[in-house]
């Protein structure tokens, strides 16, 4: 038996697929790529073989990423910063029933761990750009930006209990911080402060202590028993998902 193509999961069993980065977040200029992000399901039968189906997958095409859906679930209920921010992407440009019910779960992925989540992830960026500082006077100034933004996304997460991705009226501050237009100390105040204003916020934050984590794997129950109850005959799946590929990490 031949090793399956992983790019055949995400061009026929893809339930979302999104837009994220710059263009999602409303920052996007003239030079901008477009990223894509999306969530395959596997079908269950593939899952009856010594080799399993892949976590994620790399293309098919530049700058497209998926996860199969229980990774990209349990992605979530930890916080990851990216994964909840592909969730809410206001970009999306493939969504099915399983999808949209995927979607309809957002709110259970969120809870008070994002603080820990966003937080850390937010001090290993600013460590990297304090680094690029010292060994050649000036930051990466789209990282910058890009992580002003992030602190900003935790914070208002965590006063509204809501993950909002576009920056809104935010855009023109923080593309002079890409441009370079802003002093690297008053950037790194700005940093500052809204790291305290997160803190802040974390105290009195509407989100609850944990995800739901039973609502999601009830979810997923579901849809990979309806899988099986669905699927073809065995040799037929397996058929349609065979041959070269390239898998990506994550």
């Amino acid at each position: 038996m031949q090793p399956e193509n992983p790019e055949h999961l995400v061009r026929d069993h893809t339930i979302y697929a999104c837009v994220m980065g710059s263009r999602a977040f409303g920052l996007a200029t003239d030079t901008s790529d477009t990223d894509r992000r999306g969530v395959f399901l596997a079908p269950t039968p593939l899952y009856w073989r010594f080799e399993k189906p892949p976590t994620h997958v790399e293309g098919p095409g530049e700058e497209r990423f998926s996860w199969e859906l229980e990774r990209f679930c349990e992605l979530a209920l930890r916080g990851n910063p990216n994964i909840l921010e592909c969730l809410h992407s206001p970009l999306v440009e493939h969504l099915d029933d399983t999808g949209r019910e995927l979607l309809s779960l957002r709110g259970a992925f969120l809870s008070r761990q994002v603080h820990d989540t966003f937080t850390r992830y937010a001090l290993g960026q600013r460590k990297k750009l304090e680094a690029d500082v010292r060994t050649t006077g000036a930051p990466r100034w789209k990282h910058a930006m890009h992580l002003l933004r992030l602190l900003m996304s935790a914070r208002d997460l965590l006063r509204t209990g809501e993950l909002r991705i576009d920056v809104g009226d935010r855009r023109e501050p923080l593309l002079a911080v890409k441009r370079g237009e802003v002093p690297w100390a008053e950037a790194e105040a700005w940093m500052v402060r809204l790291a305290g204003e997160t803190e802040e916020a974390v105290r009195g934050t509407p989100l609850p202590p944990e995800p739901d984590h039973a609502r999601v794997a009830a979810f997923l129950f579901r849809v990979r028993r309806s899988s099986a109850l669905s699927a073809q005959p065995y040799d037929q799946v397996v058929q349609g998902v065979v041959g070269g590929g390239r898998v990506g990490e994550g």
